[in-house]
């Protein structure tokens, strides 16, 4: 699963670096970087996992239904059958007929 990431968009937005003689310390900027890049690549993977994670699970839902309609449509003829029986033995054969 994703791990907490180190920062959000608004700590990106208003991230202020210090100015040295010759602009921006270089060194504070590369480690503000490597941090946002290994976010970013902490969202890709999981964001590539996900979509595999879905594709199998697209393809795995296509069987099951249906399996589960055909056992539906069983089920509900044995439960008929059970009814019909039942009214025969309560009603007589008259009520069947």
């Amino acid at each position: 699963m994703l791990e907490k990431m180190h920062l959000s968009a608004k700590e990106i937005l208003e991230k202020e670096f210090k100015t040295s003689i010759r602009g921006y310390n270089q060194d504070e900027v590369d480690e503000f970087l490597d941090v946002v890049i290994q976010d970013y690549e902490a969202y890709q993977q999981e964001i590539d996992r996900l979509r595999k994670e879905n594709e199998q699970l697209k393809k795995g839902t296509d069987q099951p239904r249906t399996r589960s309609t055909q056992s539906t449509g069983n089920i509900n003829y044995d439960i008929l059958k059970r009814l019909s029986n039942l009214e025969k033995a309560v009603f007589g054969k008259k009520y069947a007929d």
